[in-house]
């Protein structure tokens, strides 16, 4: 069996920046067990897989470990892939069918813009092992997947070290860090090694805890945001009542086909 594939790298214009994610397109769901295996063999964090029979259209995520529930940097290289590499209809927006409802994604300019469910954030009591961070943060959030750590200084998300084992053990997707930078924006980090992923590079769907946090500490909903991993991502975001409204450039790196 062949599959059209396409890799890209979102949140970023420039290759070999941002987060990189395969987009497999299907006209039928595959067993689980080979979703699984052909995001394992991409081995990068996620693998979106498309099934164009249905509408809206069926959107899964893998990454190399197991299934996740939302992603936002495969749903952007998703949507890129439709409405410029395919021209899937000749629409500019795509309406994906999730676990976590309906998606919407529309180009706007050089960007495409995601609309996700907005998560609830709640401030809660630090009872975390101070191993699980070299600083101890401000505040802890937290919210539907994750757990969100407030910090007070740009330079501590830039230099933070994560206790890999320590945050396996949290009862959640896995922990964010993030502070204000000096010109008002958002920095964050992001970890998951419970799903094979220690930092991720760009996550798309961690903002839609971020923002609505910031966003009511900031008293604005349009929040630029930069991921401080190596590679590094931008992300354009705005909160819309219960909907987040996240923007972010691609890069693709190549298209072909795989067989299984």
């Amino acid at each position: 069996m062949k599959i059209k594939m396409f890799q890209l790298d979102a949140f970023s214009s420039n290759l070999f920046s941002g987060n990189p994610a395969a987009v497999c397109i299907l006209n039928e769901w595959l067993s689980d067990d080979l979703l699984l295996s052909i995001a394992s063999e991409n081995n990068l964090s996620e693998t979106a897989f498309l099934n164009l029979s249905t509408d809206p259209i069926g959107i899964r995520w893998f990454s190399p470990k197991r299934e996740v529930d939302l992603c936002g940097h495969a749903t952007l290289a998703s949507a890129r892939v439709l409405i410029d590499q395919l021209k899937f209809k000749d629409s500019e927006e795509i309406v994906f069918e999730s676990k976590r409802g309906l998606l919407k994604a529309q180009k706007e300019g050089d960007l495409i813009f995601l609309d996700f469910p907005s998560d609830k954030p709640q401030v809660i009591e630090n009872v975390f092992s101070n191993n699980l961070f070299d600083y101890a943060p401000q505040r802890v959030i937290k919210g539907t997947d994750d757990y969100l750590f407030i910090f007070d200084q740009e330079e501590k998300i830039e230099t933070i070290n994560a206790n890999f084992e320590e945050v396996r053990k949290l009862d959640s997707r896995g922990a964010i860090v993030s502070a204000i930078d000096s010109e008002g924006n958002i920095v964050s980090r992001c970890f998951y090694p419970k799903y094979g992923i220690n930092e991720d590079p760009v996550t798309g769907s961690a903002h839609t805890l971020i923002i609505p946090y910031w966003s009511s500490v900031l008293g604005r909903t349009k929040i630029n945001a930069r991921q401080l991993s190596e590679r590094g991502g931008e992300l354009f975001c705005e909160v819309l009542e219960d909907r987040i409204r996240i923007g972010g450039h691609t890069a693709v790196f190549f298209s072909g086909e795989i067989e299984v």
